[in-house]
Parts: structure tokens; sequence; C-alpha cells
């Protein structure tokens, strides 16, 4: 379930980037501010059943390849082959973690800290 809230978290950390950046009037700023509280509640979420470094690094890292990728395709950014480059580093790296972090190993180490076992 870890790795669904970290989903949530990057999908909207998208809307509020893009928040960011286009709101104009009080009824968008809220709404940006609005998913910003929802984008961070699915992060602390995940931090309670994976690694903080992993979910943290998922979420930075997807957000920023999926909103470069918006800006390429939408938003009239300009893509170069280093760009593109670089952002598949970043999916590789995403990919990497989520294969890497096992979310049982994180569940026994908080079982382990609540029993006074670390």
């Amino acid at each position: 379930m870890g790795w669904i809230y970290v989903l949530f978290a990057a999908i909207i950390e998208v809307v509020w980037v893009l928040g960011l950046k286009y709101s104009d009037n009080f009824w968008m700023w809220t709404g940006t501010v609005i998913a910003i509280i929802f984008s961070f509640y699915f992060v602390i979420k995940a931090c309670e059943v994976l690694p903080s470094g992993s979910v943290y690094a998922t979420f930075t890292g997807s957000g920023a390849a999926a909103i470069a990728i918006i800006d390429f395709s939408f938003l009239g950014e300009a893509f170069t082959l280093g760009k593109g480059f670089f952002i598949l580093l970043i999916i590789i790296g995403v990919v990497g973690i989520q294969l890497t972090t096992d979310e049982k190993d994180r569940s026994d180490d908080s079982l382990a800290a609540k029993e006074g076992d670390v």
C-alpha cells in the first residue's frame, strides 16, 4: 500500500506544481494549497510503511520527470537529447528504488522499534 500512497502523492504533486505556475486568482491558489496538503499527506502515509529516503526520492523524482514530460508535450518547453537523457536517468532511478525497497523490511523495523528491540 505504501507505493500506492507515493503514486497518489506524485500525481497530486504534478497538479500543485502546475498550480504554482498558472494560478491567478484566489480559488486557483486555494486549490493549489489543498493539493499540496493532500500530496504531503500521502507522503506521510507512505513513510509509515516505507523508508523515508525511498519515499521522498521516488516522490520528487517521479514528480520532476512527470512535470518535465508535461512541459515538453503540452506546454511548449524545448526538448533536447540531454534533457531527455537525464529524465530517463530519473525514471530509471525511481524504478530502481522501488525494486530495491521492501515494504516488509520497513514494517519489521517499525515493529522492532515499538517492542524496544532496536
